[in-house]
This record gives C-alpha cells, structure tokens and sequence, in this order.
C-alpha cells in the first residue's frame, strides 16, 4: 500500500487564478487529491518553480551540487543548456551533464547544443555537427535544440546550422533562439524557422517585434546580464509570453537566492501575482513540455511552501512528492563526481604578450556593465620602448586571450571600463569556446594569472605581484565537484581581490568571461584575434 501524506497551507492555483485553504494529499509522488478546507493557515503553497534558460556550468558547480543550492530558493527544474562543457568536452560533457543531473531528484531538462563551437571564428574543445544533433535529438534526455546563436547561419541558411534545425522539427522537440538586437527582415527569417525564444532582449520595443513573430520572451536576471529592470513592462502587457531565466548564475548569487528572487522583484513592483507565479512554473511547463506539476490532482507533487507572497521566503521544496528542502536543511544526497577535462597548452612568458604599436589609433572594447553587449572606441595607445602597454591612468588594459587546446600564439587587445589599479585577473570560462582569458595593468601579472590557470588547469585567479587569490575548476576548467557554498566562498575571495584592485563592475569575472563572445556585438576578442561582431569579421587592433 502507498502511503499517503498532506501538506497544508494556502493554496496559490495558477490554474484557477485563486488562493484558498486547503490539504494536499500526496501518494506515490502526485497529488491524489486536494480537499479545500476553512481552517486559515498562515503559509503559502505553490508550484516549484523553473528556470527557464540556464547554463548550469556557470554556477561553476556540477547539475547536483546545483540542485542542492536550488531548491533551497524552491526551484525544482531548470532548462539547461550543457552549451558551455559541450564546447570544451563535445558530446562527452553532454552526456556527463545528463548523468550526472539523473543522481538527484532534481528535474533538470537538458537541450542539444546547436552552436559548438559557437562561430568558426575561434577554436572551442570539440565540434557538434548536424550527424551529432541528429543523434541527440532521437535521445529521450534531450528536450530541445538548445539556443541557436548562429542567427546570421540562420538568415543566410546555411546549410549545416538549417540541418541542425531540420533534425529538431522532425523529432518535435523546441528550438531556442538568441538573437540580440535581431530586427525587421532578418527576425522574420529567424522567426519562420520556428525558433520561439529568446533570452537576448534589454528593450521593450526589442522584446514586443520578437513576440509579434512567435518568440517568447524570457526575461533574464543573471550574474552579469541583468534585463529584469528594462523588461518589467512585459508582465502586464504579454504575461502569457514571458517565462523567467537566470542564464548565467555564478555560485555566490546562487546560494543568496534563485527564480523566487525574480518573482518577489515583480510582485513587489506590482506585477499581477498570478502572472507572475504563472511566468515562473505553468509557461516553461507547457512551452517545453516539462513533466513537472502545478498543484493540480493527478500532478506530480512539485511544490513549495514560503512565509508570504511578497518575499517568498521558501521552508519547504517537495519533488516528485518528496521533501528535499526542511527549514534550511537541504536533504539531497551530496554526489561524488569523477572531473572529466580538456587542457593542453603550456605555460607562457612576458614576451608572448608583448604587442610593437604599429599605428597612431588603436580601437579597444569598451565593456558595460550588467550587459553582454559591448562598445568600441578609437584611442591613442600608451607606448614603452616601442610597445603598447596597458595605461590605468586612462583604464585601457590589455586583455590577452590564450588558445587551451593547443600550441598556439595569445591574441591580445585593450579594453575600458574594468578600472583595475593594480594585478590582473584571469579565467578559462570564456565564452563560449572556454579558452583562457586575463585582463591585467601590467604584463607580469597577466603572464602570472594566465599560468597560475594553466597549472591548474581551469578556474578563475586574481594576482598583484605575490598575492594571489584563486579557484580551482576541475571539470572541464568551468566547474568543481564541491558543494556550492564551498565554491561560492572561494569565489567571493577572489571576485574580493578583483574589487579590491580597483574593478568597479558588478560581476567582473562573468563580464570578462563575455568578452570573447563572438556572436554579441560589437568589438569582442577570441584565440585568433580581434573580432567586429556587426561585421562578423577579424578587424585589426590598429587603425591607420
């Protein structure tokens, strides 16, 4: 015989659009039954929540050390995207994501990823042809095509990018989309591929072109892309088309809190609590097919229970009918994970990074922050003995990118807006190929943060002369087998030592990591040089 259980508490019915008193009777992982009651009780149930687009990597731990950190914020399932191991492991680090993620109860729907490498610009750890999605797509833990970056291969069909979205149509499986600033005849293109979202938008006006196309909107709140602000709007005119993301959350964000942060944010802003809640749970629940419940009888029994409707304070997580979080005690298993890895380079010397000026102007990325997009600008280069060096008087660092996978010679750029004083600071997640990147004021501690990762093999570093603070990323350079809390402390230390040497940006090492990513605009930098993203082109740091 099931043995039955309740759960009691003021019911929120996405459903229903209603809150009512009520005991949720839970057997054999779903809601048998719901009796409404008139007993008043102070707590408040609702669904589990759901990431929408996330890329587990970045929380720099793996899937169930994340579940662990998530259901404390009441998530119970994410909508991952492995793009980032795929780009260091291939198929591999699809494959260990699955597994790995499959140890917990913890409901993670993992995506093919459709851009590995993300451009043929830059030179990423393994390669996923059109052969391989095909195979992923006919696999059961594979949900959807994962977002498609490639938008001018979609535009200009090319034919492997239009192959991979071919294989997706025929096993009925979603396509994500990500498509920043994309507009007019291209977005309709993009749009008539049945691509139906997009994480990309920081406007409104962006936002409404693309959901007059089909495209859902998920608002993103991450670690250094923060939309949630400038899309707020979208809750009361499109709530039907908006679903919540965190895209990128690195580890110290995690553990403060998760999608339940975002829901309190929008009802505290006045957003219609139903709409909001309804974004969080039924959206992506009905959007990718999720097999998670929203408190109906007959549902699994994916629920949460928090103090109140505007902090969301959360006591209670039940997956599947099971309680995984009790009043701050996470009751998952921890996991012992062997680390898989991708490191083949050797260690580099100050004359590898040294740059003869060779023009009177020089163009620099200018980053911003809290968004992926960046700037340029035409400046005058600061010359020693005949070579460009980094000037912290004007904030123009140099910023060396140095291929992982194999011998070969560093690119090197200047960028603005960073403000160290002192040291440099270093990382192998760099987006989205994962080579190593450092951005310092002077070439010896950038040669001493790029080899400090190097002998590592992985993670992220801060250096000034001797002092130096670092993170050992034993997975594939991007994650560590520790719990969160343990990472998230280590990478304070050094996300600390970065502030301390003058950085003024928010998230300084996830803003770094976007600085090689070529497929948002404008001027970016990868392993083969400096790369004008509206162009799609190399372009030279010089300019005559």
């Amino acid at each position: 015989m099931v043995k039955e259980f309740t759960v009691s508490g003021k019911i929120v019915d996405v459903i229903a659009r209603r809150i009512y008193n009520a005991e949720i009777y839970i057997a054999d992982s779903k809601i048998s039954k719901i009796n409404e009651v008139q007993q008043e009780f102070d707590s408040y149930i609702l669904p589990g929540l759901v990431d929408a687009h996330v890329h587990i990597e970045s929380s720099m731990v793996v899937p169930s050390s994340f579940a662990r950190a998530a259901v404390k914020s009441g998530t119970v399932a994410t909508v991952s995207d492995p793009h980032e191991i795929a780009n260091v492991m291939g198929v591999e680090g699809v494959h260990y994501m699955i597994e790995n993620g499959k140890k917990t109860p913890f409901k993670f729907y993992f995506g093919a990823p459709s851009c590995v490498p993300a451009t043929p610009f830059e030179t990423s750890g393994a390669v996923i042809d059109s052969g391989e999605i095909q195979k992923l797509m006919g696999n059961k833990d594979i949900y959807y095509l994962a977002e498609m970056m490639n938008f001018p291969g979609v535009i200009y069909h090319d034919d492997e990018v239009i192959k991979k979205i071919e294989h997706a149509h025929k096993a009925n499986k979603p396509i994500d989309g990500h498509a920043p600033g994309l507009s007019g005849k291209n977005l309709k293109t993009y749009a008539a591929q049945e691509i139906t979202t997009d994480h990309e938008c920081t406007t409104v006006e962006e936002a409404i072109n693309k959901i007059n196309e089909g495209i859902k909107i998920q608002i993103r709140e991450g670690s250094a892309a923060k939309d949630f602000e400038n899309l707020f709007p979208l809750l009361k005119s499109h709530p039907d088309k908006i679903m919540f993301c965190t895209d990128d959350c690195h580890p110290d964000d995690l553990i403060k809190g998760h999608i339940n942060r975002i829901i309190s944010r929008a009802v505290k802003k006045g957003a219609d609590l139903f709409d909001v809640v309804i974004a969080a749970t039924k959206n992506p629940k009905e959007h990718y097919g999720l097999n998670i419940g929203l408190l109906q009888p007959g549902d699994f029994a994916d629920l949460i229970v928090v103090d109140n409707l505007k902090d969301f304070n959360v006591h209670q997580t039940y997956i599947n009918g099971a309680l995984v979080y009790d009043n701050e005690k996470v009751l998952l298993s921890k996991i012992e994970e062997t680390p898989i890895n991708n490191f083949h380079c050797k260690p580099i010397t100050i004359a590898d990074i040294e740059i003869l000026a060779k023009a009177e102007k020089m163009q620099i990325i200018v980053a911003k922050d809290g968004d992926l997009i960046t700037g340029k600008e035409l400046v005058r280069p600061s010359v020693e003995n005949g070579k460009v060096v980094s000037d912290v008087s004007r904030d123009i660092l140099k910023v060396v990118v140095v291929n992982r996978y194999q011998e070969s010679k560093p690119q090197i750029g200047f960028i603005k807006n960073f403000n160290l004083k002192n040291g440099a600071i270093a990382g192998s997640i760099a987006h989205d190929s994962h080579n190593i990147i450092a951005i310092g004021t002077n070439d010896e501690d950038i040669v001493r943060a790029i080899n400090d990762i190097i002998q590592n093999e992985g993670g992220i570093v801060a250096v000034n002369g001797q002092e130096k603070k670092s993170l050992k990323l034993n997975v594939a350079g991007l994650m560590s087998t520790v719990e969160a809390e343990e990472v998230a402390r280590k990478y304070q230390e050094v996300h600390s030592m970065a502030k301390d040497l003058g950085s003024k940006l928010t998230a300084p090492f996830m803003s770094m990591a976007f600085m090689a990513l070529l497929v948002i605009p404008e001027l970016k930098i990868g392993d083969k040089g400096l790369f004008d993203v509206t162009k799609f082109e190399f372009t030279s740091l010089f300019v005559d």
